[in-house]
């Protein structure tokens, strides 16, 4: 091996390798071959450090490398401290790997090259973000990361699963026994909708901000999509540098995934790969990843179409759409099959109608986002139902209640107006009052019991049976779309009061039968 002999300041002969040497000593040393691959690229990183991480073996695909890479490219922009081109956004399905990438592996490979990184890494649990954090705290104490890396190491006395420093450990050029410390970043974890005060991070990571049972409660989604929106985007380090990284699985259509994307920032970069494209191609992004789906599907190895069945029989269509589709409503539609809607501009004279009504589902206040809807739903004598008319709007309680006195001078004093009574003595006093603005109509309040989605059960057979007409009307679109989605749509007041109307209708039906 050629060396050059050199005298240092204390007056000592220490050999320097020239580059040749180096090279050789790369291509002999299988230690000095691995941290190489390791240092270019974090996939080699990832399946080096696997064994220390899982019992299971280790299962490539296509998207590991895939999403290794965007991630290098997120680091290496706060790395070398650019300005950042973009956030990131992941979305796919579970079991994949992307919490052991993303929250175990991908911070310590940052910290082999950027020891001074500091990390926020979040989870809808606790617990869950813990043990990602721990899991990857036990990868740093291994003992082949300490062969590979002896400088880099976690600093003894704050060395905690929520909150642990790193530090670098260099030998000063002065003397061969003096070793310097130098202190380097953090890794702080915490829960979606908890603390983070007093923390900052780099590079911030949130996996699976909501669980399944969370996306059923629109509070929980508002606490996740406010915890995002305005407590983890307070913690960076720099705001101009640091990165925002995001993956789940899709749960529901104002999930924080949909709350970002509905935003349309043009620095969001997102990632979406479906368990399967046969029935979820326009959820892939970029459209050009279809080219690594084999058979359709994005996984052969983890999610073959038998056990995608299986999972479709165990999630239900709603399920199976958002964590395997990433669409958070069914193929083909779920409960409504909206493309059963019978489509009509025919005109119906006034004998042909059996029975009418408007039924109305009020909105408490103008300016919380809500909706008051009043839907038009008739009985007809050849035993279909015909969907007149909607009126859609967020109004005052003053506006409001003269469009309801409007309208239903409109639809004349032949047809029923229901307005739902909402729980509680406000709803009682808000029903009566506009009952009594109805004087000369025939009108009632309607006191629905069970969830909407129960309520809604009957109507939706007789839509998917293509019964109910629909007057074609620039309401349409937003109507079915909301009918498309349900029970997972943002809004819910449509199908509401649709199906407060079709079971109004029903009613008297039978009531009329039994006399």
């Amino acid at each position: 091996m050629e060396v050059t002999l050199v005298r240092t300041k204390r007056n000592r002969v220490k050999p320097v390798e020239s580059k040749e040497s180096r090279a050789k000593l790369v291509l002999t040393n299988p230690l000095a071959i691995q941290k190489e691959l390791n240092n270019r690229s974090l996939y080699e990183f990832l399946k080096w450090a696997w064994p220390e991480i899982s019992n299971a073996p280790f299962v490539e695909n296509w998207h590991l490398p895939y999403l290794c890479s965007e991630l290098e490219q997120v680091a290496y922009q706060v790395g070398e401290r650019r300005k950042k081109d973009h956030d990131l956004l992941i979305n796919i399905s579970p079991g994949s790997t992307k919490t052991i990438l993303c929250c175990i592996v991908f911070p310590a490979w940052c910290w082999t090259k950027w020891y001074w990184m500091r990390f926020i890494t979040a989870s809808y649990s606790a617990q869950l973000a813990l043990e990602a954090a721990d899991y990857s705290r036990d990868l740093i104490k291994s003992q082949i990361f300490r062969e590979m890396y002896p400088e880099i190491d976690i600093k003894p006395d704050k060395d905690t699963k929520s909150n642990y420093k790193i530090v670098r450990r260099v030998v000063s050029p002065t003397s061969e026994f003096y070793t310097r410390e130098w202190l380097g970043g953090n890794r702080f974890t915490t829960s979606v909708g908890g603390t983070a005060t007093g923390f900052h991070g780099d590079i911030l990571i949130w996996d699976d901000a909501l669980n399944p049972e969370q996306a059923l409660s629109d509070k929980e989604i508002e606490t996740a999509n406010h915890w995002v929106d305005h407590t983890l985007s307070t913690r960076k380090t720099n705001k101009a540098i640091s990165v925002t990284i995001g993956i789940m699985q899709r749960l529901h259509q104002n999930d924080p995934s949909g709350h970002l994307l509905a935003k349309k920032k043009k620095n969001l970069r997102h990632i979406c790969m479906p368990g399967e494209i046969l029935h979820f191609k326009e959820a892939l992004q970029p459209p050009e990843l279809a080219q690594y789906y084999k058979d359709d599907l994005f996984d052969a190895n983890r999610m073959n179409w038998n056990t995608l069945h299986e999972l479709e029989t165990d999630l239900g269509q709603y399920g199976y759409a958002g964590q395997i589709g990433q669409i958070p409503s069914p193929p083909g539609g779920g409960m409504f099959k909206v493309e059963h809607f019978q489509m009509t501009s025919e005109i119906f004279p006034k004998d042909f109608y059996i029975r009418s009504v408007r039924y109305w589902d009020k909105a408490g206040s103008a300016n919380k986002g809500a909706y008051t809807v009043g839907v038009k739903i008739s009985l007809l004598k050849n035993k279909l139902f015909i969907i007149d008319d909607v009126k859609r709007g967020q109004w005052s309680s003053e506006k409001r209640e003269s469009i309801i006195r409007q309208t239903a001078e409109v639809d004349g004093r032949k047809c029923w107006v229901v307005v739902e009574q909402e729980p509680g003595s406000g709803g009682k006093e808000s029903a009566e009052n506009t009952i009594k603005n109805l004087a000369g109509f025939l009108a009632e309040a309607d006191k629905p019991s069970g969830d909407k989605a129960e309520r809604a059960d009957p109507l939706s057979v007789q839509v998917n049976n293509g019964t109910i007409l629909m007057r074609i009307a620039d309401w349409n679109k937003e109507f079915k779309d909301e009918f498309e989605l349900f029970p997972n749509s943002v809004y819910k007041d449509q199908v509401d009061a649709t199906s407060g109307g079709f079971n109004f209708l029903v009613k008297k039906k039978i009531a009329r039968r039994l006399v």
